[in-house]
């Protein structure tokens, strides 16, 4: 045998692991060290290298977990945020819409007073009501505000609120009889039910 062979051959056996006889940590066969004991291998043996791999590996795996959770909740928070944003804008002008509507009651409590005779000074009087009144309303229609249809229609507590019931043969029961105070749509929103008489 040459000399260069037999140190090679020297050097492999130096390499080899050099762990207990009863050790099943796989280094005797050539395969990844798994056992927990100190090792006592040769400088070839990686037991040590790949425990530390495996520990980083799954630090990163945990890491990574972290980050996607936090993008998540990140990701719902702006969402949340930009539809409450959203609801703000759309509805914003409620409050004002909201202060107009007993305006509009008097308006029609005062225009209803008007027996429509020209020569008598209260009609005179009333005729510049109906037109601010018109105007008004032309104004809150402008902002998408609608009045609840509800006299002879049928009750829709979405829509109307009962506060008297009466008894109409004449008519469907369920259906409202009389509408006692206008209710409103701002947009796709009640902001106030027809208060309403209903046949029952």
């Amino acid at each position: 045998m040459s000399k260069s062979n037999k140190k090679n051959k020297e050097i492999k056996e130096e390499k080899k692991c050099n762990c207990s006889q009863d050790c099943e940590c796989g280094c005797q066969e050539g395969k990844e060290c798994t056992c927990d004991n100190e090792c006592h291998c040769n400088d070839d043996c990686k037991c040590h290298d790949n425990k530390e791999l495996e520990e980083a590996k799954k630090k990163i795996s945990e890491l990574q977990e972290a980050f996607l959770r936090n993008q998540a909740d990140l990701q719902n928070y702006k969402r949340r945020k930009e539809e409450e944003i959203s609801k703000m804008l759309k509805y914003s002008e409620e409050d004002i819409v909201k202060d107009f509507l007993p305006i509009i009651d008097n308006f029609e409590r005062a225009i209803k007073m008007d027996d429509n005779d020209l020569s008598d000074e209260v009609s005179k009087f009333l005729e510049g009501f109906k037109i601010i009144y018109t105007n008004t309303l032309g104004l809150l229609e402008k902002y998408e505000v609608k009045e609840i249809k509800a006299d002879g229609v049928e009750f829709d507590p979405t829509y109307h609120h009962a506060v008297l019931t009466e008894h109409d043969e004449s008519k469907p029961e369920g259906v409202v009889l009389e509408v006692l105070q206008k209710g409103y749509m701002y947009k796709d929103k009640v902001i106030r039910p027809s208060m309403v008489k209903v046949n029952g």
